[in-house]
C-alpha cells in the first residue's frame, strides 16, 4: 500500500482523545468517521469540535472555508461494521483495558479490508499484546497521540517485532499529513518513552505526598516554579484523567507482577470515588470553584 491509497480513516472512540484525533484527520484531508457505541458521546464530540474550530477561526489558525471543508469530510456513527468496512486506516482510541481492545481488534480484523492498517492510540499497552487477537500482526501498530491531540504536536509510532516496515512508514506518513510529528520506536516497551518518564515523575510525586513530605499543591508548585514545568504532576493527572493513569498502572502491574507498578492507594481511592479530575469536576483539585489554574 502507498500513502496515496489511504483516503479514509476511522477513529474508534469519541472520548477526550478520539474526537480530536478524528478532527486532525479531517483537517488533514482524509474522509473521516468517528465511531462510538454511545450516541450521546458522538453528539457531545460534534458540539465540542464545533466550539474548538470556531475558536480556531477567530484566532486565525484556520479559515472559515477550511473549517467547513473539514466538517464536510467528518462523519459520526454508532455502527462498527460500517466504520470498519469503509476505512483504509483505523485508529482505536477506546478505554485503556487490554481485554476490551483485544475484543475490538478481533472484530476489526474480521470486518475491515485485509489491507487496512489497525493502529492503537494506547498510551502504554504494546501493540503485540493486541495484535495477537488478529490475523494481521504485520499491519498493527501503536500510534500514541498526546492529550489534547489538537494541541500536542507529537505521536509515538511503535513497532512490534511483527509490525512491518511498510506499516510503520505509512503510519509516519499519516502523521505528517495530519500535521503531527511522528517519532518512530522500533522496539516495544510498556509505556513507550514519554509516559515512562512522566510515570517516574508521578511515582516520586505520589511517594512524597503519601509520606507527608509535602502536600500535592506544593509539589505541583515546586515543579512549576523550580523545574519550569507548565503544570505539576497532580494537575496533569487531573487533566488527563485519574482513571486513565490508574488503568495504565494496573496494566503494567498485570504485565510485570512488580508491586511497585501498582497504582497507589490514593489514586485507587479517587477512582473508586469517581473523582477523576477535570472531566468529573473534581480530582486532586476542585474545578467547581474558581481560582484553580493549570
Amino acid at each position: 500500500m502507498k500513502i496515496e491509497e489511504i483516503k479514509t480513516i476511522t477513529v474508534l472512540g469519541a472520548g477526550s482523545m478520539g474526537h480530536q484525533i478524528g478532527m486532525l484527520c479531517a483537517l488533514g484531508g482524509y474522509e473521516t468517521m468517528i465511531q462510538d457505541i454511545n450516541e450521546a458521546a458522538l453528539k457531545d464530540a460534534g458540539e465540542k469540535l464545533e466550539g474548538i474550530m470556531t475558536k480556531w477561526v477567530k484566532k486565525g489558525k484556520i479559515t472559515e472555508d477550511q473549517k467547513t471543508a473539514a466538517f464536510g469530510r467528518l462523519q459520526f456513527s454508532t455502527n462498527l461494521e460500517e466504520a470498519a468496512v469503509r476505512a483504509d486506516f483505523i485508529i482505536e482510541a477506546i478505554v485503556e483495558k487490554l481485554d476490551v481492545k483485544r475484543e475490538v481488534f478481533e472484530k476489526l480484523d474480521q470486518l475491515a479490508d485485509p489491507n487496512t492498517i489497525l493502529a492503537t492510540n494506547s498510551s502504554t499497552i504494546v501493540n503485540s499484546l493486541i495484535a495477537s487477537a488478529t490475523n494481521r500482526k504485520e499491519k498493527v501498530v501503536n500510534m500514541h497521540f498526546f492529550f489534547p491531540p489538537l494541541v500536542m504536536d507529537c505521536v509515538e509510532v511503535v513497532m512490534s517485532e511483527a509490525t512491518s516496515e511498510e506499516t510503520a512508514q505509512l503510519t509516519m506518513a499519516v502523521c505528517e499529513r495530519i500535521n503531527r510529528t511522528g517519532v518512530l520506536l522500533k522496539k516495544e516497551i510498556s509505556g513507550f518513552v514519554a509516559n515512562r518518564i512522566l510515570g517516574a515523575l508521578q511515582k516520586e510525586a505520589m511517594y512524597l505526598y503519601e509520606e507527608g513530605i509535602a502536600d500535592f499543591q506544593d509539589i505541583d508548585l515546586i515543579c512549576r516554579k523550580a523545574l519550569n514545568h507548565p503544570i505539576g504532576p497532580f494537575e496533569l493527572m487531573d487533566l488527563s484523567g485519574i482513571d486513565v493513569g490508574y488503568y495504565v498502572m494496573q496494566q503494567r502491574y498485570n504485565e510485570t507482577g512488580n508491586p511497585e507498578d501498582k497504582p497507589s492507594k490514593a489514586i485507587e481511592d479517587k477512582v473508586k470515588a469517581g473523582t477523576l479530575g477535570r472531566k468529573t469536576g473534581k480530582g486532586w483539585y476542585d474545578y467547581t470553584k474558581e481560582g484553580v489554574k493549570n
